[in-house]
């Protein structure tokens, strides 16, 4: 498997929003990681193509930081070390460790059988992670997105690592579709009506058009992932709203396979013109 998973830090935003101003009263915490943004590719940050409105207020009225780096620059090793504090060379995950040693883990139809065979190296138990540390300090945490820290079932997934709340991807791999078969819901599945598909197939054939709409139905399908979870995150937030919270949105987005509803393609076009779509062909 291709790894160009870059967790670009001076992408990822800590955001504090302080509710009041005495001690006894912490501030909320939202934190967003957003999967191979580049650091120019938001609006608040100088990128004026793609509009970025909420990011941009959240940017204005938030903490930003300007050297806040990736500890990798690959998926599982970055989140690892974001969650523990760890140094790469210290980590327990320092590559997007599949363990293929479990079976065919690259099997979609498989794994949709077999949770087992999804989802990556886990973090060993009772490991010191960020979400214990805030659970400790009278924190509910909630994690929202895309996980890549244990599969289901073993010592490494959110609700074992320090998250009262989790809503996502499992698996980092899956994460590379954003309408899939299924979700998690802390560690239970969430079926959702899409088919099974391998989202390394998420492209067009060489002898497709690439202008011809037709040619993308396969990769839109009913369900839309990441609505799915930002509907769960603003639940968290309001049923928290009258405690202390900590909030991971690890969003996918705009990691590939850059599978996007209708309604915001239609919106480009128009606001670009009938440019020539990129395939993947070129580059990495």
């Amino acid at each position: 498997m291709k790894t160009t998973n870059l967790l670009i830090g001076l992408s990822t935003f800590a955001l504090a929003t302080h509710v009041q101003a005495k001690k006894d009263n912490p501030p909320n915490i939202i934190y967003i990681i957003m999967d191979d943004l580049g650091y120019g590719d938001i609006g608040c940050y100088g990128q004026e193509k793609i509009e970025t409105p909420n990011i941009d207020l959240l940017y204005q009225n938030g903490m930003h930081f300007t050297q806040h780096y990736s500890g990798s620059p690959v998926s599982a090793p970055a989140r690892c070390v974001l969650m523990t504090g760890m140094h790469s060379g210290h980590a327990q995950i320092r590559a997007n460790d599949e363990m293929a040693s479990r079976g065919s883990v690259s099997n979609c139809d498989s794994m949709y059988v077999h949770p087992y065979l999804e989802g990556q190296f886990p973090l060993k138990h009772n490991t010191m992670t960020l979400g214990r540390m805030m659970q400790s300090a009278g924190y509910k945490t909630g994690c929202f997105g895309k996980w890549g820290l244990g599969y289901p079932g073993s010592d490494g997934t959110p609700n074992k690592q320090g998250f009262d709340s989790f809503y996502g991807y499992n698996c980092q791999r899956q994460a590379h579709n954003y309408y899939p078969a299924f979700l998690y819901k802390n560690e239970n599945r969430v079926y959702l009506d899409n088919p099974v598909i391998d989202p390394h197939s998420c492209k067009l054939t060489s002898d497709a058009d690439p202008r011809d709409a037709g040619n993308y139905a396969r990769f839109t399908q009913k369900e839309y992932a990441n609505d799915l979870i930002f509907d769960e995150l603003i639940t968290f937030v309001d049923e928290n709203r009258k405690t202390p919270f900590f909030l991971m949105w690890t969003t996918p987005l705009p990691h590939v396979s850059l599978q996007a509803p209708e309604r915001w393609v239609e919106y480009y076009v128009k606001k670009f013109g009938d440019e020539k779509p990129y395939t993947g062909t070129a580059g990495g």
